[in-house]
């Protein structure tokens, strides 16, 4: 009787063994690398102070910067990338007032309504009157609070929002009604934590009923390509009318009749081209007298963004400086390494050691430095942006861009720095190395 087939069959082969993955073949080097360094701990870490402050300061600085800027900018898009922006410049100096009125009459109604029937593709606008009252009741607890006489639309085109009670009306401000609206810094520094709504103000001589609070508003530090700088949450808002017919303006025959004008564009037309256009209405009617200034957020908002990059090259060639000095340093402790391990360097290439195995060793020795130092760095610079936000009172933004920025660079010093280091000690003549001592 034959066996079963199963058993006459051959055995099966052995599975053919799997090559060793490609980085298993450094873990021998990165393994004596780090004894090494471990083995010189002091010396390792004066070494990677240099990668350490160098990556810190690149860091730090775009994070400073970043945050910087991305308050003007975010500034300059509550103003509107949509909306133009005219401001009268309005001088102190009595000589030189007197002077600009014998040819311009400054910022007035027939100004906006000769922009209006000469300007297309305008969908909303409101005049502007600004002054800063001389007394008020309640006694503010900060700084005066400042009065803006605006039109109802003025909260569409700046996309302002009443968190309490409403803002006032067209029928509002065509009766020149006693009422008024104040930002969240005047509510506060008039009434504290109390309810403003309801209550009334005393501005100079008049009596005005607080019908709303509206919310926070970012402001601009320094002024800013003709506007200036002021506390948009200290303001309190007053019907137009109310504020020409209610309110005194110390000195009215030399000031503007108004002080701003908001327009707010249509989607299809271009904010350039209406702005020269503007331009060059306002300066006929005030015969070329210079005493306007017309803003376009848009174009504010491309010049930060071409600034912004400008910063950020300038902050990464200056923190690159650091980074150079800590590649130096690694590049000098390697060097002095070599001379310290030239008997070892022999006896691994009397055992078989290739000139790649001897290279790889030092130059994994450079990049543990450079990586450490960098995470380190790394580490250092948030805490230092977190410290300046902190002490300064400063807006900072660590963004993800620094800190890979920050990290690649650390390590393209490391390698760099430790290439010529891992070459010498690959190049050593095996016989000389061995007689060393």
């Amino acid at each position: 009787m034959s066996a079963p087939a199963t058993l006459l069959a051959p055995p099966a082969p052995a599975p053919p063994s799997r090559p060793p993955q490609r980085w298993s073949r450094y873990l021998p080097e990165f393994r004596q690398g780090l004894e090494s360094l471990l083995l010189h701990k002091l010396r390792t870490s004066l070494t990677m102070l240099g990668m350490i402050f160098g990556v810190a300061a690149v860091v730090s600085m775009l994070s400073i910067g970043a945050g910087a800027q991305q308050q003007v900018m975010a500034f300059i898009e509550q103003l509107g990338v949509r909306n133009l922006i005219v401001e009268a410049k309005e001088s102190t100096d009595w000589q030189a007032k007197q002077k600009i009125r014998q040819t311009s009459p400054g910022l007035t109604f027939q100004d906006v309504r000769t922009i209006l029937s000469n300007t297309a593709g305008i969908e909303k606008s409101t005049a502007r009157k600004r002054f800063t009252p001389s007394k008020m009741i309640p006694k503010p607890q900060h700084d005066m609070p400042v009065i803006y006489g605006v039109t109802p639309v003025y909260t569409q085109i700046v996309n302002l929002r009443a968190v309490t009670g409403r803002f006032f009306d067209a029928d509002e401000d065509a009766r020149a009604a006693a009422v008024c609206v104040l930002g969240e810094g005047a509510s506060a520094s008039l009434f504290g934590q109390q309810e403003a709504v309801g209550k009334y103000v005393k501005v100079n001589e008049q009596w005005f009923h607080v019908i709303g609070v509206v919310g926070p508003q970012l402001s601009a530090q320094t002024p800013l390509a003709g506007l200036p700088s002021q506390d948009l949450n200290n303001l309190i808002y007053v019907p137009l009318y109310a504020a020409l017919l209610r309110l005194e303006d110390t000195y009215s025959e030399l000031r503007d009749e108004i002080d701003g004008i908001y327009l707010h564009l249509d989607a299809r037309t271009d904010s350039f081209s209406t702005a020269e256009v503007m331009r060059s209405i306002l300066n006929v009617s005030h015969h070329d007298a210079g005493d306007f200034s017309v803003i376009v957020p848009a174009e504010l908002l491309a010049d930060q963004r071409r600034t912004q990059r400008i910063f950020e090259v300038v902050m990464v060639a200056i923190a690159a400086i650091s980074l150079l000095v800590g590649g130096i340093g690694i590049m000098n402790i390697m060097l002095a390494g070599i001379l310290e391990r030239t008997h070892e360097i022999g006896v691994r290439r009397a055992v078989g050691a290739r000139q790649s195995d001897i290279s790889r060793q030092f130059l994994v020795e450079a990049l543990l430095i450079s990586f450490v130092g960098g995470v380190t760095g790394i580490v250092f610079g948030i805490g230092i942006s977190r410290l300046i936000a902190w002490l300064a009172g400063w807006s900072t933004i660590v963004t993800l861009t620094s800190i890979l920025l920050a990290f690649l660079v650390s390590a393209a010093v490391g390698l760099v720095f430790g290439i010529y280091p891992a070459m010498k000690a690959a190049r050593l003549d095996p016989v000389e190395a061995l007689r060393y001592e």
